[in-house]
């Protein structure tokens, strides 16, 4: 899997390198090819409330590349020290790549899309099996208004069968020509179509037989985008993610990392912050 994670972040620079060095001047200005280099320094990675490190610093760099709608990204997740709570230790620092394709499209204050997801997903201990790679499609919808309100329903379609509709919206107050204060929320419903891959937890965090159908994760966000120059942006960032029902509450206490040795002691919301610089062309 390391050589696949390799390889994808490869194709993904070359093809950076190419397009951007296309002459914009031969093409109108809404067919010009944009793109952005980005790089995420977080205390903490949570994923859908799942909590994916501990006590550990993770870096995100991301590349995107946008021409006529369509957009390809490449992002990855560097675990700076992946944690265990027993005496087995992460494979790579390098736990997840992702490769994302997907097409937009304005009508009006209306904006629609659709998209695909590949998760390259690495071994959990050295010498262990990959985990099972994950693969989504999905569809959004969102409105040119106040707050940006956006709907995304993503349907994964390889081994965790499930669906995760997410609803959010976020606003940007203006603090200073090159200062913002950007207020984000989101708010989601998780229905599982598998048992056996995504159940649901009991009160003592423990797998039922029957699958999680219920609402998942909030989270709460507060940053402060700077523009350094006008394609250079430093963003401070904090975010709160925590639990919308008790179901979601039991799953996330069962699904964390924490070295509890009751599920139940097991956290459920999770505070973390960072800083994202990201450059656009």
């Amino acid at each position: 899997m390391k050589t696949n994670l390799k390889t994808l972040w490869s194709v993904m620079i070359v093809l950076v390198l190419l397009l951007g060095a296309l002459p914009s001047a031969r093409a109108e200005e809404e067919d010009k090819v944009t793109g952005e280099a980005a790089v995420s320094v977080l205390s903490a990675y949570i994923w859908r409330g799942q909590e994916l490190s501990r006590f550990s610093p993770v870096v995100q760099p991301s590349a995107t590349v946008a021409y006529k709608g369509f957009t390809v990204n490449l992002w990855g997740n560097l675990d700076t020290r992946p944690y265990s709570a027993g005496s087995d230790k992460h494979a790579s620092n390098l736990t997840e790549t992702d490769a994302t394709l997907s097409y937009s499209r304005k009508f009006g204050i209306v904006s629609v899309g659709a998209g695909y997801i590949y998760y390259g997903l690495a071994a959990a201990a050295p010498g262990g099996t990959d985990l099972l790679d994950s693969q989504e499609i999905f569809a959004t919808v969102s409105l040119d208004t106040i707050l940006t309100p956006t709907l995304t329903v993503y349907k994964e379609i390889d081994h965790y069968h499930q669906w995760y509709a997410l609803l959010s919206a976020s606003h940007t107050f203006a603090l200073h020509e090159k200062i913002g204060l950007k207020l984000a929320g989101s708010v989601s419903y998780l229905k599982s179509e598998d048992e056996t891959t995504y159940p649901k937890f009991d009160s003592d965090s423990l797998a039922t037989t029957d699958k999680f159908n219920n609402f998942h994760d909030a989270t709460v966000s507060v940053s402060l985008p700077i523009a350094v120059t006008k394609k250079l942006t430093i963003t401070p960032v904090m975010t709160y993610v925590f639990p919308l029902s008790n179901d979601a509450k039991y799953e996330m206490r069962a699904r964390g990392l924490q070295g509890a040795a009751i599920p139940s002691d097991k956290d459920s919301a999770f505070l973390y912050g960072g800083i994202t610089a990201s450059f656009t062309f």
